[in-house]
């Protein structure tokens, strides 16, 4: 990454010691938190923050070390801030910038329920591509990794879709790669904060709805034009 007019190079830096950090922390990821979905997710954020006048350093930066903390990861949510908290110390992060930084992970994850909505630009662009990345043919690829990588069934059509989560119960109840778009994947396209992250959500979510008429249609054997999403 060259240095430029509208960067100091200490940030430059510090954006490419972040890419090493997550390399190191999430090459290896086999749950769809992988270093390629940090990528997208950062390349989005960029694009967002552009759009969006936000603070292009503290986004790039707050992307590329969100899942270092996702509680998912990590023994518990304390212990992953914890981990990104020392890395930005370590790296001599400023101040403020460090504090927007934690500010967003800590508060960007889906997490059902009644979750707070995101107050900065900078969170609400950060949140916006994380969410874009759960979306459309990335977002089915993604859903489905995670399910094997939990253990979880494609789908149990035995098994209904919840419609009121507490946070314990979306990390840990019974589900299925399935209901998965019920109770999260279809839900996000009118929760974008921002009107560029809306306009790709919109045409990311038809994705899913079409995948969705698809796989029904396929699973009771009848015409793949003639089915419709449907709740189960």
């Amino acid at each position: 990454m060259e240095p430029n007019d509208k960067q100091p190079l200490q940030q430059l830096e510090q954006l490419e010691q972040a890419k090493s950090f997550v390399q190191e922390q999430l090459g290896k990821d086999a749950s769809g938190h992988d270093w390629w979905h940090i990528a997208r997710v950062t390349r989005l954020a960029k694009q967002l923050a552009k759009e969006e006048q936000a603070n292009e350093f503290v986004c790039e930066l707050a992307a590329l070390l969100h899942d270092v903390a996702d509680e998912k990861l990590n023994p518990s949510a304390e212990a992953g801030l914890s981990k990104v908290r020392a890395w930005l110390m370590a790296h001599h992060v400023e101040n403020d910038a460090a504090n927007q930084v934690m500010e967003i992970i800590a508060t960007i994850s889906f997490k059902g329920g009644n979750q707070p909505p995101v107050t900065t630009k900078e969170a609400q662009v950060v949140q916006d591509a994380d969410r874009l990345d759960a979306l459309g043919a990335i977002g089915i690829a993604r859903t489905f990794a995670y399910a094997g990588w939990k253990g979880h069934a494609m789908y149990d059509p035995e098994l209904p879709y919840r419609e009121q989560l507490t946070q314990e119960a979306y990390r840990n109840g019974a589900t299925s790669a399935v209901n998965h778009f019920y109770e999260k994947l279809l839900l996000l396209k009118d929760r974008m904060n921002t009107a560029s992250g809306r306009q790709l959500a919109e045409r990311r979510h038809q994705v899913m709805e079409q995948f969705l008429r698809q796989f029904y249609a396929e699973w009771d054997g009848t015409d793949a034009d003639a089915g419709e999403a449907r709740d189960q």
